[in-house]
């Protein structure tokens, strides 16, 4: 077991290596693992065979959509694929809306034939 001393002085490197990643915009922190909602209504069948596992995603806002205040649009490469599920935008939405950094990327694609397990998105923090 570690003495009192010793784990300060743990968290207190870490605390400092962490603010040094953020100084050089190098700290992300995974938020929310989430499937892509509407892949069968927009642009993903068609480029499915081009998308890999770690592509970068924009994340847009779109607080004028009328189905959805907080509605986080999914765009791979300038094509629209989808949105973040309605039950899960609205603490990404408002990261968003803030200011704050967020990024996107293609977790994990697979062959389904429900549309709603075929991509899943992961949503980072960017620090």
């Amino acid at each position: 077991m570690r003495s009192p001393l010793t784990r300060f002085l743990l968290w207190l490197s870490l605390g400092l290596a962490v603010n040094l990643a953020a100084q050089a915009g190098e700290v992300r922190i995974l938020v929310q693992i989430s499937p892509l909602a509407g892949f069968q209504y927009h642009a993903g069948e068609a480029l499915w065979q081009e998308m890999r596992e770690g592509d970068r995603l924009a994340l847009v806002l779109e607080a004028d959509n009328p189905h959805d205040a907080n509605a986080v649009r999914i765009e791979w490469r300038g094509q629209k694929l989808g949105y973040l599920p309605r039950a899960e935008n609205r603490s990404v939405a408002a990261a968003m809306d803030g200011g704050e950094a967020v990024e996107a990327r293609i977790a994990r694609l697979r062959q389904h034939r429900n549309p709603w397990q075929r991509v899943l998105i992961e949503v980072f923090v960017v620090l």
